[in-house]
């Protein structure tokens, strides 16, 4: 019995010249697409096709591997009732379904599996020669940086689909992919094409509101069908102070002063990300020169890192759970014990646990305004910053106040260590008003110059 890929499907009219650039080989392609575009459709059929033309690997990656499941491996179409992944991948063309795992097999020895970005590099087998990063606004974007070099080195394709979410890593890639010839970019508003009515969408936009409020309901609205880049996030903390810093010019070029001590700041993760934010204080002015996170790295690995930066050290502040953690220590030593075998002549420091998260994040509102960010080697701690929200209730329909958890939380804690860490040495006795700014008298500095805080 023969089987033509793709399976009972066509591209839609203005799903048509993404189709083409895929089949003339296009290896990037960035779809940036309203709801309904059929966004997963178009990926899931290119990956079947290219596993019958390819033997290899090929992901499906959505932001959680916990809602991958549900939203790839078990998403029924409406249309006709049917798995979507059956509808991509008739059995026809299987060796093995493996339901637990959320993998096919399939009869040429190619494998299609749906996976999340929170745990990329836990995977076992073979690398990916083709990759489907689904909802990449919302994916962890060290994902991309640590598979990179694989496609890079065997020839393979990468797909990025999804709505904006602000200007964060999904905005980057956008501007990035639409200058370069060596991809394939698009952004397909509800404009563009005819899946809404007019009537729709704007039944769709009081619906937001009622959900979310009038002004959280059009972001959400403007992101969901008109890939608005611009709509601020919903709920997130920082992304007015981010935009302010911008407008500012406090996100440009900050070279290294080798005659001013580097000030690291740390979360420390093991199997989630260590994050860490590199500053040099110079005057009542943070520059904020770098950053770096990981996960699944040991002290030996953070050590070296710093090492290979060759700045001039003065502190290494970590959280005050790297007085315990032993994260895998064999002999049961602490984090902070670790680095001091590792790096002697460093100074480590453990700051005491705060009272309470959200306090410290309208202190770290505040620290922006003394913040100036190097634009490039930042870029990853900011767009951490940028994605850090507050958890949304469904059932009451209000933002909680508590932070919500993903990729995004290690960079933005370290950052808020840094700034209420700050508060302590210098400005102990600081007030944050009702409109986020700094008000206080004359504290001194770690070099024991007094200097006026406005």
């Amino acid at each position: 019995m023969k089987i033509q890929i793709p399976n009972n499907w066509k591209p839609r009219k203005y799903q048509k010249p993404t189709w083409k650039a895929l089949c003339n080989g296009a290896k990037r392609a960035c779809i940036v697409a309203h709801r309904r575009w059929g966004k997963d459709d178009i990926a899931l059929h290119w990956a079947a096709v290219s596993a019958m033309e390819k033997t290899a690997t090929y992901w499906h990656m959505l932001p959680q591997a916990a809602q991958a499941r549900k939203a790839i491996w078990e998403a029924v179409n409406p249309h006709t009732g049917v798995r979507r992944i059956d509808e991509a991948f008739p059995h026809e063309i299987r060796e093995t379904t493996r339901e637990q795992e959320m993998m096919i097999k399939f009869v040429n020895g190619s494998s299609w599996q749906v996976v999340g970005s929170d745990n990329y590099n836990s995977l076992v087998g073979s690398p990916p020669y083709g990759l489907t990063f689904s909802e990449w606004s919302l994916c962890d974007p060290s994902a991309w940086a640590y598979l990179r070099p694989i496609l890079a080195e065997n020839g393979g394709w990468a797909i990025f689909i999804y709505t904006s979410r602000g200007k964060n890593h999904g905005y980057s890639l956008y501007n990035m992919a639409e200058k370069s010839p060596e991809w394939y970019s698009t952004k397909s508003t509800a404009n563009d094409t005819d899946v809404f009515t007019e009537e729709q969408l704007q039944n769709e936009l009081r619906e937001y509101q009622s959900a979310y409020g009038e002004d959280a309901g059009k972001a959400y609205w403007l992101q969901e069908y008109f890939c608005s880049f611009d709509a601020a996030l919903p709920g997130a903390y920082y992304v007015g102070e981010l935009s302010k810093a911008e407008q500012d010019n406090r996100i440009t070029s900050v070279p290294y002063d080798p005659s001013l001590p580097v000030h690291t700041w740390w979360d420390i993760g093991r199997t989630d990300y260590t994050a860490i934010w590199f500053v040099q204080y110079a005057g009542r002015e943070v520059r904020v020169i770098d950053y770096y996170q990981n996960n699944m790295q040991g002290p030996a690995h953070y050590a070296q890192e710093l090492q290979d930066r060759r700045y001039l050290y003065e502190i290494h502040h970590l959280p005050h759970d790297a007085d315990y953690v032993q994260m895998g220590s064999r002999d049961g030593k602490s984090v902070k014990e670790q680095f001091e075998e590792l790096m002697p002549s460093q100074d480590w420091k453990c700051h005491r646990r705060t009272q309470s998260e959200v306090s410290d994040i309208f202190v770290a509102k505040a620290f922006f305004n003394r913040c100036v960010f190097d634009k490039d080697k930042t870029q990853e701690g900011r767009e951490s910053l940028g994605a850090f929200a507050q958890q949304w209730d469904d059932k009451h329909k209000v933002f909680t106040g508590v932070p919500a958890k993903g990729w995004f939380k290690h960079g933005a804690d370290a950052f808020r260590y840094l700034a209420v860490g700050y508060q302590e040495d210098f400005d102990q006795n600081v007030i944050v008003d009702d409109r986020n700014t700094f008000m206080g008298v004359m504290r001194r500095n770690t070099h024991g110059v007094s200097r006026p805080i406005i």
